[in-house]
């Protein structure tokens, strides 16, 4: 590997990872570590606790979780066996080359808004710790900069700083728990009111559901990274043990013993400054991987709609400056909102691939025969207008049907519209396995000069 892309690594943002670059259990591990144990799951939990009683919450969390484990081991599994992140591996999966297009466009957008979420969350606590002197809008820029120039440098280095924020974001929520519970009894806690609006169950799990489904929609963007595809697993029930019952548990706590949703004053409150400064290294960590997957999945786009391979760290370090401007002018106040709205437009996808992936198998064989010499098939299809109907089908249903939880229902409504559209075509052509128009699967043209990697 050339010396410039050690350093700013491009990370086969769209080629199939080696076998010599597959990494050890523990170290994508720890990057789904440092996703889920961040400021925005006590963000979650203090949102779930301030409308809800302890035990609705913990009811909540438990139904959005177990979705959340089934389509990240889902798209996990495939990403891990094919060695693709979400967006390319979704050419395969039922999309085809600009329906990924399509599922990546998506991808940038929220995680380059959850970027600013984050960097919102950052900016408010340092303003708060210098009472002012360094204002909200240059501690964005400050921590998107730095955020930016880790993510540049790959998947090893948000691994090696995960390493050092999980253990020290982890302490402090164990210190704040054992504070709170040596002031208030946790039997009484847990009998506390709500303190604000009330929230249904249903709701609360569809906030638990959409604050991380499309974390588990990109699972494969790290997954790819695994030696074995078992790993994913325990990789995914790990990190949601870790993140929903622990982190967000902790944030309902507080949310009932300071009777305020205001996180950034209840770690203050519990921790003083030093636990307000572990808690904004657990958001740089998590924000570093908002910014790789949207970094990602730009790269695919661009690959995929103008036949050019872009540079992955350019890429990102437009869009980690993008997403400081998103931080700049406030995205975080509009974060439950934000929340609803992914948790119902971004399921349907994970419905379609793993329905295409493990049911229908159209591209399976492909896949399989080009695996062992770490190349891409040499085509794919153009566009699946089934892929694309069923995707918005699903949306629809989670806004539609009045009883279940609204990411499960677009989950299942967009399999099952998905895997009857193509039993339905292929009858009416008579072909035992449906496939639109074929396109070339690489980014350039059969010998354009241009055509290498970036």
């Amino acid at each position: 590997m050339p010396e410039k892309q050690q350093v700013f690594a491009d990370d086969f943002a769209v080629d199939r990872v080696t076998s010599a670059a597959r990494r050890p259990m523990s170290e994508v591990l720890w990057v789904e570590l440092g996703i889920v144990t961040a400021m925005s799951q006590f963000v979650l939990g203090a949102a779930l606790g301030y409308g809800m009683t302890f035990w609705r919450a913990f009811g909540a969390l438990c139904l959005g979780s177990a979705l959340l484990v089934v389509v990240g081991v889902g798209i996990g599994v495939a990403g891990a066996l094919e060695g693709l992140p979400t967006g390319v591996l979704a050419r395969w999966s039922g999309f085809g080359k600009y329906g990924s297009s399509l599922i990546s466009l998506l991808v940038v957008v929220g995680c380059t808004a959850w970027f600013g979420v984050q960097n919102s969350i950052f900016a408010d606590a340092v303003g708060r710790a210098t009472h002012g002197y360094l204002s909200p809008a240059l501690a964005s820029v400050v921590t998107g900069g730095f955020l930016t120039a880790i993510t540049m440098c790959g998947f090893r280095w948000i691994s090696r700083t995960a390493s050092f924020t999980v253990p020290s974001f982890s302490l402090l929520v164990v210190y704040g728990a054992w504070r709170i519970l040596a002031t208030r009894p946790f039997a009484q806690l847990v009998h506390t009111p709500a303190p604000g609006a009330p929230l249904s169950v249903i709701t609360g799990a569809t906030m638990v559901a959409g604050g991380y489904m499309l974390g588990a929609i990109l699972t494969a963007d790290i997954s790819r990274f695994c030696r074995s595809a078992r790993d994913i697993f325990w990789i995914a029930l790990i990190g949601q043990i870790v993140g929903q019952f622990g982190v967000a548990v902790a944030g309902v706590l507080l949310a009932h013993a300071a009777q305020s949703r205001d996180v950034v004053r209840i770690t203050f409150d519990v921790a003083g400054w030093l636990g307000v400064t572990v808690a904004c290294l657990a958001t740089v960590k998590l924000n570093d991987m908002n910014l790789y997957s949207s970094s990602l999945h730009m790269t695919n786009l661009i690959d995929a709609v103008f036949r050019r391979r872009a540079k992955r760290a350019t890429v990102t370090l437009v869009l980690g400056g993008l997403g400081t401007l998103f931080s700049v002018f406030g995205v975080l106040e509009h974060i439950v909102p934000f929340l609803l709205v992914l948790g119902v437009i971004v399921p349907p996808v994970g419905g379609v691939m793993m329905a295409d992936y493990f049911f229908l198998k159209r591209d399976r064989e492909e896949l399989t025969v080009t695996r062992s010499t770490c190349l891409l098939p040499a085509s794919c299809e153009r566009l699946n207008p089934v892929a694309i109907l069923a995707w918005l089908g699903g949306s629809l249903a989670a806004y539609a049907i009045p009883v279940g939880i609204g990411s499960l229902n677009a989950i299942l409504v967009s399999a099952v519209l998905y895997l009857g559209g193509m039993k339905l075509f292929g009858r009416l052509t008579g072909r035992s396995v449906l496939r639109f128009s074929v396109v070339s699967s690489s980014s350039l043209a059969p010998g354009d000069p241009a055509d290498t990697a970036g």
